[in-house]
């Protein structure tokens, strides 16, 4: 071989070793090289890789609670066990829930980046979903049949003969707040300051044993996979092909998701964050950190904006129904109190903060029940609180509000 073609030779081999390393170099990106599937599907030796079981039982776990609590004949003691349930016991209609060891309580308000160094907010968190359970059981349900007023719990029907709402003494449905909160406390926090965090992502060994492909005793999946597959579940478990999502298949996240991207305003949000997902999820198989991370990014921004806009919706829909039709408003309202209040388990990107602190949170909800609570609210106060909302995001309050 000649010496200029040796030099050559010698280029180019040294170029792809170098090339070569930086594929597999912790933390570095290399974009070109990563393509994510059509489909959320990974494999190892013909075996799929992904798991989030968990996460598909936590929902139904938090499916069957909700519509529990809509049931005057059961107690506070049940309702609070279905929250807190224990491995075995008898809590649920379907027998893997029961026989299940997880639960709703401890995963509420108990990411790694938000919460573990943080017990106070934690315990008050789980604190006020008690008191959701409570007060429905004793507030609610034993005024079931009564007709509500200023002050007093029970019944009230939307205007021409439409659907009876069940509420409290200010006009909040707690199930609706439950459910709504829920939704930020349990599945966008595990996903957003938990699971797609770096702190979780790489505990430990995670790197190194997911760079050689050290799979969990026992399992197909590296450590680091499952993680991120468990962010995934608590979006799309409840889905019959959660490889492939249709959306709208559960009371949370996947309901109004699908909700927020039929607005022509945010059309495309959802193919966002299913993308994002496969790629940071190809990007982990390919030992692409950056890759990774800038994807998790992505799903924290678009996923924050779910509870914003809804929020907005809620505000803006009550607003005209407030003399007319209470009870309508008051529906829409327990719903923007739900929302609201997930707002403290947004994350705004390239930080480790909310988009609205507890403080600024709980703020929103005193002024929703100060008083007679949504019996004396005003058309003024939940425009107010519509526009700093949607003043924090890059939407406006007509955009959220269609």
């Amino acid at each position: 071989m000649k010496l200029t073609q040796l030099k050559t030779y010698s280029a180019l081999l040294m170029g792809a070793i170098l090339l070569a390393s930086c594929s597999e170099d912790e933390g570095s990106s290399v974009n070109n090289l990563v393509e994510a599937p059509a489909t959320y599907t990974f494999e190892r030796d013909n075996n799929s890789t992904v798991n989030f079981s968990g996460q598909t039982t936590r929902i139904a776990m938090a499916e069957e609670l909700n519509s529990a609590l809509k049931n005057p004949n059961l107690d506070e003691a049940t309702l609070d066990a279905m929250f807190a349930h224990e491995e075995g016991n008898q809590d649920f209609s379907v027998g893997s829930l029961n026989d299940s060891d997880k639960n709703l309580r401890s995963k509420t308000a108990a990411s790694a980046d938000y919460f573990s160094a943080n017990s106070t907010d934690a315990a008050a968190i789980k604190a006020d979903f008690d008191g959701f359970i409570a007060g429905q059981a004793n507030e609610v349900f034993p005024a079931w049949g009564n007709t509500a007023s200023p002050g007093t719990p029970g019944q009230l029907q939307q205007a021409g003969g439409g659907t009876i709402r069940y509420i409290s003494a200010k006009g909040l449905e707690y199930d609706q707040a439950y459910a709504k909160s829920l939704l930020g406390a349990l599945m966008m926090d595990q996903i957003l300051n938990n699971y797609l965090s770096p702190t979780v992502l790489d505990e430990a060994d995670n790197r190194m044993e997911n760079g050689q492909k050290v799979v969990a005793e026992g399992k197909n999946y590296t450590v680091m996979e499952h993680k991120w597959d468990e962010a995934y579940g608590y979006l799309y478990g409840a889905e019959a092909t959660p490889a492939n999502p249709s959306l709208g298949q559960d009371s949370f996240l996947s309901k109004y998701l699908e909700r927020v991207k039929a607005d022509a305003d945010f059309a495309g949000i959802d193919t966002d964050i299913f993308d994002a997902f496969k790629l940071g999820r190809a990007a982990i198989v390919a030992n692409d950190y950056e890759l990774r991370d800038a994807q998790a990014e992505i799903i924290r921004e678009k996923i924050s904006m779910i509870p914003a806009i809804r929020a907005v919706y809620y505000l803006e829909d009550a607003k005209d129904d407030l003399n007319t039709d209470p009870a309508r408003a008051f529906h829409a309202l327990s719903e923007a109190y739900g929302f609201i209040y997930s707002l403290q388990f947004t994350r705004q990107p390239g930080t480790n903060s909310p988009y609205f602190s507890k403080a600024e949170v709980d703020a929103f909800l005193s002024t929703l029940m100060e008083n007679n609570g949504f019996w004396d609210l005003t058309p003024a106060t939940l425009e107010a609180m519509s526009s700093q909302i949607a003043s924090r995001y890059s939407f406006t309050v007509a955009e959220a509000a269609n």
